[in-house]
């Protein structure tokens, strides 16, 4: 039984890349960490940051053409809750990163930040708790760009990819910066507003935090336990791959046993108020009008044991028809696929990426 749980861990553990389970892993691959500040940050709605940090990880070096431009950087965004460091797990990095890998670090420039409100940018949980300002995609994404441009000097794109709130971050960047890049590859979102079952969970997790009275406005000296506790099974089950959990906790006991180790180990790592922004950020998503406006050449994933994004819904299937280069692919289930973490398990998708690098050149301006 004790093999079986471990085992079980060890499936269920990367279903959904959230949480701090990401952040304590150290980089195994040559990499180097930064900060950018940007000075007097205005957010969308109408607060201002003296100094907003933006925590980075890069791999590789960037190679410029002969006018200066950049031709080899990959932009890669985490999803919710996670940060740049998610990329360095085996099932992604011993994939892509590898030497001879698709996204080799000895011929691409790798740029993975951390996300305003997650990892070592700043966030709530800094010091201004619930008077943090109240971030959203938007100023998520613009804080990417003035890293990427202003933060290391890189004019243009070779790839744009990301995964969860990543891939919902890609859409962004084709339709605010449509000429900075080559191709996109979102994995694991819909480009619509969040509605139906979406919103729903998203709100248990804000409302049970808002309305945990430990919570105390969000100045709290102990976290709010029984709020993180809601917060964690909600999490459990948007992340969740019925077929994979099925198959590794066969029994009610195993399955106790997954859910108690995996909520003992959240509640010592989430931060209330960090995760009520992170959820909340996605308030005012929506980029279903302009995606007309996306230049590059997309291929969209999604797999079809994703809690997040139900296939049945057919929103993918309608929405890209609005891209003037784009593909939606459904990776069927099967035992390689880990419902919403499929994002992150490379060797189920990398072959879309690479028919992106083969058929798309560096079109820098």
């Amino acid at each position: 039984m004790k093999a079986l749980l471990r085992a079980a861990a060890g499936a269920v553990a990367a279903c959904l890349v959230w949480g701090a389970a990401y952040a304590a892993d150290a980089p195994q691959f040559p990499s180097k960490e930064g900060d950018f500040a940007i000075p007097d940050f205005h957010f969308q709605s109408g607060e201002t940051l003296p100094e907003l940090r933006i925590h980075y990880t890069t791999l590789g070096t960037p190679k410029r053409d002969k006018k200066g431009h950049v031709t080899n950087a990959v932009l890669i965004m985490h999803g919710t809750g996670g940060d740049g460091h998610q990329f360095f797990r085996p099932q992604f990095a011993n994939v892509l990163f590898m030497p001879g890998g698709l996204l080799d670090p000895a011929k691409y420039f790798i740029i993975l930040p951390d996300d305003i409100g997650h990892g070592k940018s700043s966030k709530p949980s800094d010091g201004l708790h619930a008077h943090f300002p109240q971030y959203d995609y938007h100023d998520m994404v613009e804080a990417e760009h003035a890293l990427v441009t202003t933060g290391l000097n890189v004019d243009h794109l070779r790839i744009v990819m990301g995964t969860s709130m990543g891939c919902m971050h890609s859409f962004m960047w084709g339709e605010m910066y449509p000429g900075m890049m080559d191709a996109m590859l979102p994995l694991a979102c819909l480009p619509v507003q969040i509605s139906g079952r979406n919103r729903q969970w998203r709100k248990m997790i804000i409302d049970g935090i808002r309305k945990d009275p430990a919570w105390m406005g969000g100045d709290y000296e102990k976290e709010p336990v029984m709020a993180l506790r809601i917060a964690a099974g909600m999490l459990r089950m948007a992340g969740s791959a019925p077929l994979q959990m099925q198959k590794a906790l066969p029994t009610p006991e195993a399955a106790d046993a997954d859910l108690d180790t995996y909520t003992r180990h959240e509640l010592e790592m989430l931060d209330a108020n960090d995760l009520l922004y992170q959820v909340a950020a996605s308030r005012d998503y929506d980029p279903s009008a302009d995606l007309g406006k996306i230049k590059a050449d997309v291929i969209w994933v999604n797999s079809a044991d994703d809690f997040i994004n139900p296939p049945e819904l057919g929103i993918a299937e309608r929405e890209v028809r609005k891209l003037p280069h784009g593909r939606y692919v459904l990776i069927p289930i099967s035992d390689r696929t880990h419902g919403h973490g499929t994002h992150t398990w490379a060797a189920v998708w990398q072959s879309y990426l690479a028919e992106l690098l083969d058929e798309t050149r560096p079109q820098t301006p």
